[in-house]
């Protein structure tokens, strides 16, 4: 589509006697004295400014000051033809249709939330959001290439960058909580990757490579807002995690982001949608080969069919994410998955009996569970929460309540809203118990944590 050249801004620029240049010098240099040290615009970005392109925000803004003061008067980006555009509330919700319009929403809603917009904040969940965007992501069909023809080379090294990043949040969010980081990752989406979608240069198969990190990411963003409770601005991100998978061609992640979403479904009480994501996940694993996922999107799907209350199909379910985990080795095992060992499927286990109400099988699992890497720290909280309720059901209240201790005692250092959940479960099943001592003491200690 033919964009209409700018021609308020080019007369602005003319009056205000700058050169391209210069402009984007001084757009970047302010940028960094608001706390943007991303901006690298060049004379390039100015050009194609004027020739009708509508920079990202908070770019019209910054402009806007810096005629502001060169000119002497009050000038308001509408003035340099780049009215603030509003944003929309369902932003994030939507499954676009093309590749442009994905980077377009995808790094809006990073730049919203970094601004902390309310009606992001105060988002809830909503079921045809991700129903839709599950629809599309396995009917859509081959869309134009990924590349960028900005004026900033996009190699390895930056998309080596966006992995490594990720990885080390994903570290600090297993031992700390998502609490305790995620601002730092929305910022760095907004201010180094952002860039890098919208006015990098690069090819197809770098294209892909990149959307597929800044995919990574955004799903952990995502992950990481469950993790708070913030369940509506969670599931915007995993729709947004998505369609970056999808446009990297990328269908085990779009597999695993698909999982992801199944287990928000979970655990909000929605377990027929996540039946309905839980499947979809293993569409995409089946074509991807990556066996992992395939056996995590089964027990999902067992996971729903537990709280469904449908013993026979929860059974077959299970039998089928053991059977695909015993064939992990043949496919693809991508870094994204590394955390689904035996000890992760034996939790899901546990899950399930515990919703089915089997104490024993609860118990059983939820010891294997416990044989897992030490820097999942907030994952062996969840683990241990769930044997101290498989204990309760199997009548050893003492030991549930050794057992309930030792999971307080790693809910303390962490910034989980989830484990504060957990907190609160088991103390809704100590309630017929609460007096004896133990549980009393169990209680008074459990209360202090979620007070806070």
């Amino acid at each position: 589509m033919q964009r209409e050249p700018n021609r308020s801004l080019q007369r602005l620029i003319v009056e205000a006697g700058f050169t391209h240049k210069g402009l984007a010098r001084r757009l970047n240099d302010l940028g960094a004295a608001r706390g943007l040290p991303g901006l690298k615009y060049d004379h390039s970005s100015v050009l194609r400014w004027i020739a009708g392109q509508r920079p990202r925000d908070p770019v019209p803004g910054l402009l806007a000051e810096i005629f502001a003061l060169r000119l002497g008067r009050p000038v308001r980006p509408d003035d340099l033809g780049l009215p603030v555009a509003s944003t929309p509330p369902d932003l994030g919700q939507e499954f676009t249709h093309t590749w442009q319009e994905g980077i377009t929403t995808v790094t809006a809603l990073w730049r919203a939330d970094v601004e902390r917009r309310r009606f992001l904040l105060d988002s809830t969940f909503a079921i045809g959001a991700g129903s839709a965007g599950a629809l599309r992501w396995l009917t859509l069909p081959h869309e134009e290439r990924p590349e960028g023809r900005g004026s900033r080379r996009v190699g390895t090294d930056d998309i080596t960058a966006i992995r490594e990043v990720t990885r080390s949040f994903g570290e600090l969010d297993n031992r700390f909580g998502g609490g305790r980081i995620r601002e730092a990752v929305v910022k760095y989406l907004d201010t180094a990757v952002g860039p890098l979608l919208n006015d990098g240069s690069y090819t197809e198969a770098t294209g892909q490579a990149l959307t597929s990190a800044a995919a990574e990411l955004t799903r952990l963003a995502g992950w990481m807002a469950y993790d708070l409770e913030q369940h509506g601005l969670a599931q915007r991100y995993l729709i947004q995690a998505l369609r970056l998978a999808r446009s990297a061609g990328d269908h085990g992640l779009g597999g695993e982001i698909l999982a992801g979403m199944s287990h928000q479904a979970i655990y909000i009480g929605q377990p027929a949608h996540a039946l309905d994501l839980a499947r979809a996940a293993q569409l995409s694993a089946h074509r991807a080969a990556v066996f992992a996922l395939l056996s995590e999107a089964h027990v999902l799907e067992a996971h729903a069919q537990a709280l469904l209350g449908d013993r026979a199909a929860c059974a077959r379910s299970l039998h089928e994410a053991e059977l695909a985990f015993d064939r992990r080795a043949a496919g693809d095992r991508p870094q994204w998955i590394s955390y689904f060992d035996e000890a992760y499927l034996s939790a899901k286990f546990a899950h399930c009996f515990r919703d089915l109400g089997d104490g024993p099988g609860t118990v059983r699992h939820a010891r294997r569970s416990l044989e897992m890497d030490g820097r999942y720290v907030r994952g062996r909280m969840f683990n241990l929460s769930l044997l101290s309720a498989g204990l309760l059901a199997s009548g050893e209240l003492h030991e549930a309540c050794e057992v309930g201790g030792q999971a307080l005692e790693l809910a303390r250092g962490l910034q989980s809203v989830r484990t504060r959940s957990y907190v609160t479960d088991l103390r809704r099943r100590l309630d017929p118990y609460a007096a004896e001592r133990p549980v009393a003491e169990l209680n008074e200690r459990a209360r202090e944590l979620t007070s806070v």
